[in-house]
């Protein structure tokens, strides 16, 4: 029992920071309707921009989110602009492969600039437990926790409290009807990415404490973060954090009373089931 409780509580805490990275998909294709397949090049953005404000200024890399998110933010909202914005009324293929070409890019781009070799940040605390109820609990994950938490619960307030996040919200359920209303779609949209693609690049710098940093890491979060928004339910926040914890705890358990190079499979397999028998996701499509 104590090894399925340990096992469990791992898995909360790694599915936190995924629940962040699927956030981060949802809201983007809840607003612009793009299937964005460069999400996880984005976090791995956000590890490598933690890495360098880690090794050159010396920063924490819990502490960095304080850069990172407004970096990130401005670097999304640029990409929007620029690239994503030409396909928002094109056909899907073309938006899929335009994300395609951009996470191949990026990804080169940074293995061009420092190598396909690992990066390391190693702290203080890197390999530290906390002690919580007999159970033995990573230090940087339980910190990853905590942040994650807070953005959570900070976004989903800005989504239902403000006029800008009931504006998001109300292009997500109906571009059109929101445009007849006066709200400036195009803004939002860009907005929209901006929030993904800082809700990816911190959750890169939440894991960076406890993974390899290298230029192709992202593929294995975005393939985590689809399986994520499809298990939740496709535009629904609420199901993306249901669905990175549900991800997180399937992943420790499969680890510990299977096999850890076989965790992944049970992933997959638990979402081929959902495709199956629940296409819509166990919360269905929400408004946000």
């Amino acid at each position: 029992m104590r090894v399925l409780l340990q096992s469990a509580a791992s898995g909360i805490l790694i599915g936190g920071v995924y629940a962040l990275v699927g956030i981060g998909l949802t809201i983007i294709y809840g607003v612009m309707r793009v299937i964005n397949f460069a999400h996880g090049e984005l976090l791995m953005i956000g590890m490598y921009f933690t890495w360098i404000i880690f090794t050159v200024f010396g920063v924490d890399p819990f502490l960095s989110i304080l850069i990172t998110i407004p970096g990130m933010f401005l670097f999304g909202a640029l990409l929007q602009k620029v690239l994503i914005n030409r396909v928002l009324n094109a056909l899907p293929q073309n938006q899929i492969l335009l994300t395609i070409g951009l996470g191949l890019v990026l990804s080169n781009l940074v293995m061009l600039i420092y190598t396909s070799d690992y990066k390391i940040i190693t702290t203080g605390y890197s390999s530290s437990t906390l002690s919580l109820a007999g159970l033995r609990l990573s230090t940087p994950l339980v910190i990853s926790l905590v942040i994650t938490s807070a953005i959570t619960t900070v976004l989903y307030l800005f989504l239902l409290k403000t006029d800008t996040g009931q504006a998001i919200r109300a292009t997500a359920q109906d571009r059109d009807a929101a445009q007849l209303m006066g709200i400036n779609v195009k803004r939002m949209s860009v907005l929209a990415f901006g929030i993904g693609t800082a809700l990816a690049g911190t959750a890169g710098a939440l894991v960076s404490p406890t993974y390899y940093i290298f230029p192709q890491v992202g593929g294995a979060f975005t393939l985590k973060a689809f399986v994520i928004v499809v298990l939740g339910g496709m535009g629904s926040v609420v199901g993306a954090t249901l669905g990175g914890i549900i991800i997180g705890i399937t992943e420790s358990l499969a680890a510990v009373y299977i096999s850890s190079g076989m965790k992944e499979v049970f992933v997959y397999v638990l979402f081929l089931l959902v495709l199956l028998f629940k296409p819509s996701g166990l919360l269905g499509r929400s408004r946000m």
